[in-house]
């Protein structure tokens, strides 16, 4: 019933920029908390970035000052702005949504399929 549907992943050279965005589409009534998790290779998934609806945000500190989110509630979409990239940025993201379909009183999570984010010389 709802889709994540992610793009703007690629490879990018140490100090680039990317901006990924994710498109949320199906049978929703409300789209509360969205946002951005990262998982690399042998590690746990975890919270990049997120932005409730009404503006609030919250960042890892590990990419504070050079990750920004942002949301555009008229498209259903969220967007990370990564600028400064590192290495150490390397994984594949992953777009959240907690939302609420249509006949529903209950909210629940929603995940994106994942784009691969390579930072690399």
């Amino acid at each position: 019933q709802v889709q994540l549907v992610e793009s703007g992943g690629g490879l990018v050279q140490p100090g680039g920029s990317l901006r990924l965005s994710c498109a949320v589409s199906g049978s929703i009534f409300k789209i509360n908390t969205m946002g951005w998790y990262r998982q690399a290779p042998g590690k746990q998934r975890e919270l990049v970035a997120r932005i409730t609806s009404g503006g609030s945000t919250n960042y890892a500190d590990s990419v504070k000052g050079r990750f920004t989110i942002s949301r555009d509630n008229a498209k259903n979409t969220v967007y990370l702005q990564m600028n400064n990239l590192k290495p150490e940025d390397t994984a594949v993201y992953y777009c959240n949504s907690i939302i609420i379909i249509l006949g529903s009183l209950y909210e629940r999570d929603y995940w994106g399929q994942g784009t691969q984010v390579t930072v690399s010389s």
